[in-house]
């Protein structure tokens, strides 16, 4: 590999730890930085206390290009980690440990100075005790590898601020993941030597090679860390080497960290999309929203409507940075440069354009099955499953659960991908995307839509009465489970913004957070709307078909933003008049669609003991003015 900072200036076999901290020129003399500039001294000073503590073998500067993208993907096929696909091109399956699948919501905490401030919605650890702790079992943790330094930017290289980051890691395939899903590289490098601020996000799989012994085909530990230090702006994790625990440009980046930087910035990160809505007028306007895992996020910003005119452009499926423009709209920017998306229920009817980006290749897929012919398949890519295949953990897998000679296989009664497998797959392939994704100062949101998986009580679409009003909307966002999740259907798990798991400071100050951005002169605060696609009927059918027929409630939303669309004032918000969706061509009676867009009151009574549960449970750092919305609520409801 090129772009290497040999460990020891003349013997290359000498431990890091023996070798002197690297000084600003590289070892030689010669610079580690692929473009043969001087690297800032602060990182070079923290690479090499990172490769004093860790103890790998080699250190290697990522240079984001084609070359060593192969180089990397070559290694890991020749190491049995990555499987080369012949139904895709430079397009690679990977299977992880059955310990290492999914977020570890558990061993993530905010480290936080005061505990206060982490909030009663995450966990909290003293800083100093955390980083002790942590620091022996960083120490010696990367013998027999290599320390990757990937230096990333969030969002587009040329930003008036490109907000910038720096990940160590010990693992090929979280260089190779972050490749497709953030901008790394020299650019990334050239920035931060200038000077600019960035993050440290100190990462490692926490499973040494010591001499005479083989490497793991997915290395982890069992003890994990997902940790971050907001006043530090600092990501430390470890032991896991699987999607947001790894790709610390992900969640813990973009969301947890960024939040705390927006908050003490003025703007705001959010678990969002962001769509270009263009009318059969070419009139454009360009929508946000935030929904909970499993209400459609990604289909929603990569949508094809079903009325004739109306187009949807995709600009990001999962995160949106937005800040104020001096004409004092909001503005979003998709800070990530790939898809890193939920395979199992993305398929060619379901989500066409996302199939259309994964076919395009240049992918890597985490625990979905493999066909026959070298091709990966998950539940809901297709109608019916092929008729045999590999599954996940790397057993024989039929639809019938029975092998050729009639005996039952062990991976009966059991999906073949996990439920969480992945598709890592640039952005830049997808079909729908807008032009303006790559606009550094980004696009201005004219509406957020929030919503949630609800059988009853919310209705299809509403809007808030006001900005107030919308962040009390999106501050009681809720789901209701399965019995499969919770042991008992239909508990209301709320998610305000669909953030609960992301919000890297105290709750009741994100929501104040919220409140006072509408505050400031001269603000131009997007409208705020309220949507539920999943309402059902007395026999659990669902009253609104979805998919691709959402474009009608988008066109309402458009209609009230344009002034041209009537509503009923409601206690809840203002919902459509009568015929105010556009139903022309969609298999949706007016009996349907009422029901759709009922408010009960009787139902909304209920709920009023459990929003009032949910603010209490948030502590006392709730914004008052959210209480006073519920006591509105509860006024107009009689």
């Amino acid at each position: 590999m090129t772009a290497v900072l040999e460990p020891a200036a003349t013997v290359r076999s000498l431990p890091v730890s023996a070798a002197p901290v690297p000084s600003p020129t590289g070892a030689a003399g010669r610079s580690p930085a692929p473009s043969g500039a001087p690297v800032a001294p602060e990182l070079l000073r923290w690479i090499g206390e990172v490769a004093a503590l860790t103890r790998p073998d080699r250190i290697h500067f990522v240079t984001g290009t084609d070359a060593e993208f192969a180089e990397l993907t070559d290694a890991l096929v020749a190491a049995g980690t990555f499987t080369r696909l012949t139904g895709k091109p430079n397009s690679f399956h990977v299977v992880s440990d059955p310990s290492d699948v999914a977020r570890v919501e558990d061993r993530t905490f905010i480290c936080s100075e005061r505990e206060r401030d982490a909030g009663p919605t995450n966990n909290w650890r003293d800083p100093a005790a955390m980083k002790a702790e942590m620091t022996e079992l960083y120490r010696g943790c990367m013998r027999g590898r290599t320390l990757y330094v990937v230096p990333f930017c969030m969002g587009p290289l040329d930003a008036a601020k490109p907000r910038l980051g720096v990940e160590i890691t010990d693992s090929a395939y979280v260089v190779t993941s972050m490749r497709v899903m953030t901008r790394i590289g020299t650019g990334a490098l050239d920035l931060i030597n200038t000077g600019l601020p960035w993050v440290k996000a100190l990462h490692s799989v926490g499973a040494p090679v010591e001499p005479g012994t083989t490497d793991a085909v997915w290395p982890c530990n069992d003890t994990k860390y997902i940790v971050h230090f907001p006043e530090e702006r600092a990501i430390w994790s470890f032991g896991s080497g699987y999607g947001g625990n790894a790709l610390l440009g992900k969640k813990c980046y973009s969301l947890r960290i960024a939040s705390a930087m927006a908050r003490d910035e003025g703007w705001l990160a959010e678990h969002m999309l962001i769509l270009k809505l263009t009318s059969p007028s070419d009139v454009v306007h360009y929508v946000a929203a935030a929904f909970p895992s499993a209400c459609g996020k990604t289909n929603l910003a990569m949508l094809e409507p079903t009325i004739p005119g109306w187009r949807v452009e995709t600009l990001g499926d999962d995160i949106a940075w937005m800040e104020f423009g001096a004409d004092g709209r909001l503005y979003a920017t998709n800070p990530e440069f790939g898809l890193f998306g939920v395979a199992p229920g993305t398929g060619w009817d379901t989500n066409p354009n996302a199939m259309r980006a994964i076919a395009a290749g240049n992918s890597v897929f985490t625990n979905v099955a493999l066909t026959d012919d070298g091709d990966v398949w998950w539940e809901g890519m297709t109608p019916e499953p092929p008729a045999h295949l590999t599954d996940w953990q790397g057993r024989e897998w039929t639809p019938s659960g029975l092998a050729a000679d009639g005996s039952v296989l062990a991976s009966a009664g059991q999906p073949a991908a996990h439920p969480n497998s992945r598709f890592c797959t640039p952005i830049t392939q997808c079909p729908t995307l807008a032009a303006e994704y790559h606009e550094p100062r980004g696009v201005p949101i004219s509406a957020i839509l929030f919503g949630g998986r609800r059988k009853t009580t919310v209705p299809l679409v509403l809007q808030a009465r006001d900005w107030q009003h919308g962040v009390f909307l999106g501050a009681t966002i809720a789901s209701e489970t399965t019995a499969a999740a919770t042991g008992a259907v239909g508990v209301v798990r709320r998610d305000p913004m669909a953030m609960l798991p992301f919000i890297g400071y105290d709750a009741g100050d994100y929501l104040q957070h919220w409140l006072d951005l509408a505050r400031a002169p001269g603000r131009r605060m997007p409208a705020v709307f309220s949507v539920n696609w999943f309402r059902r009927d007395a026999d659990g059918g669902f009253l609104w078909p979805g998919f691709g027929e959402n474009a009608r409630v988008l066109k309402w939303v458009v209609e009230r933003l344009e002034g041209t669309a009537p509503a009923v004032r409601t206690p809840i918000g203002d919902v459509p008049v009568p015929g105010g969706l556009d139903l022309d061509g969609v298999e949706v009676t007016p009996e349907q669609l009422t029901r759709a867009l009922a408010v009960d009151g009787q139902e909304w009574k209920r709920e009023l003991p459990l929003i009032q549960e949910w603010l209490d449970s948030l502590g006392t750092t709730v914004p008052a003015a959210l209480r006073d919305e519920l006591d509105g609520l509860r006024e107009r409801l009689g």
